[in-house]
């Protein structure tokens, strides 16, 4: 119920009629997954630099229609992220513009249901940019990887704490690892997650 307002009142917002296509039904057996590397961790300061972004159909990643921006970001690339992601500005020179890359991810993901890891996360950095752009937040429904395996453990061992790190579930889920901090293959390894999730007893995913 709260959704179907906030949704509503995120409607009313849209400056512009043609992206209406976001807040359409969206087909059941169709989600994208998608991760963001970035210049840091504070979504109001720090820029995107990186989206990585794979289709899930049915228990299929369609990886041929895959979706990998590279973007010049208009902040300083902090330290510490470029250990993680091991991306350097030099190796962003002939990056992309963001709002140029934020209209071809509108394309890419249509109204599809989001898929990620950290993806609250995620979302501000998209909406940081997509909010002043077209006057809404992303209006898709979006799963959380994090807390569908969360509540699938404690299903399984109530009362437990649920480590939720990123190579436990990997490990959990006996998912083959990726170089991991690559936009491409995190956003790839997640979506493997939610397939592996989502086709255990007691998960529903509605």
């Amino acid at each position: 119920m709260f959704k179907r307002i906030e949704n509503y009142f995120n409607k009313k917002n849209l400056k512009d009629e043609k992206y209406l296509y976001l807040f359409e039904k969206p087909c059941c057996e169709e989600y994208v997954c998608f991760d963001c590397e970035t210049t840091g961790l504070n979504p109001k300061k720090d820029d995107i630099i990186s989206i990585g972004a794979v289709i899930i159909k049915g228990n299929s990643i369609l990886s041929s229609k895959k979706f990998v921006k590279y973007i010049k970001p208009k902040t300083k690339l902090q330290e510490e992220a470029i250990k993680v992601h091991h991306i350097r500005e030099c190796d962003l020179e002939e990056a992309e513009d963001i709002d140029k890359v934020i209209n071809e991810f509108l394309e890419f993901i249509g109204n599809r249901k989001l898929v990620g890891y950290f993806l609250e996360f995620d979302l501000a950095m998209i909406n940081k940019y997509l909010k002043p752009k077209i006057g809404i937040k992303l209006p898709n429904k979006a799963y959380e990887v994090s807390a569908i395996y969360h509540d699938w453990k404690i299903e399984k061992i109530p009362q437990s704490n649920i480590d939720l790190r990123f190579d436990t579930i990997m490990k959990e889920l006996q998912i083959p690892p990726m170089g991991k901090h690559d936009a491409y293959n995190d956003a790839i390894m997640t979506a493997m997650m939610f397939i592996k999730l989502k086709n255990q007893p007691k998960v529903r995913i509605k």
